[in-house]
């Protein structure tokens, strides 16, 4: 399924411990809010990760991330995190995310994250059908 799909926007601001030595978020922390970003979307689409796991049984494991680098996040900024749903398949969905900074719209990163839906056996199975149900856009 592709065409338009939901999206979701989420500001963070920065804190020390999101730093590095330098006085940059650390990069491995912009998956964290690549995370959190997802989860507010699905969240906002009234699908939390919880229910999935605990009604559906299913799982949504990370199989693949990306993440563009382009400019510094710093302590105190106020960062924007775009995250929609670029694509779902038979047993996938992609996110795609854009990381700016709120004062300047300078865009900081960009990413994005691939996922397969896993039953208790973690073997892939279906997207489950309430899940499309949410996504339908018409």
């Amino acid at each position: 399924m592709t065409g338009h799909l939901p999206s979701f926007e989420l500001d963070i601001r920065i804190t020390y411990a999101d730093t590095d030595q330098m006085g940059v978020v650390y990069y491995s922390n912009y998956l964290v809010f690549f995370e959190q970003g997802r989860t507010e979307l699905m969240r906002h689409l009234g699908v939390r990760y919880k229910d999935l796991e605990e009604t559906e049984k299913v799982g949504l494991p990370v199989t693949e991330a990306n993440c563009r680098y382009r400019a510094p996040a710093r302590y105190d900024d106020l960062i924007c995190v775009r995250t929609k749903i670029k694509r779902i398949g038979g047993v996938h969905m992609e996110f795609e995310y854009e990381v700016v900074n709120k004062e300047t719209g300078q865009t900081l990163v960009e990413g994005f994250t691939r996922h397969v839906f896993v039953n208790e056996k973690w073997k892939p199975t279906p997207v489950p059908k309430s899940l499309l149900a949410k996504l339908h856009t018409d």
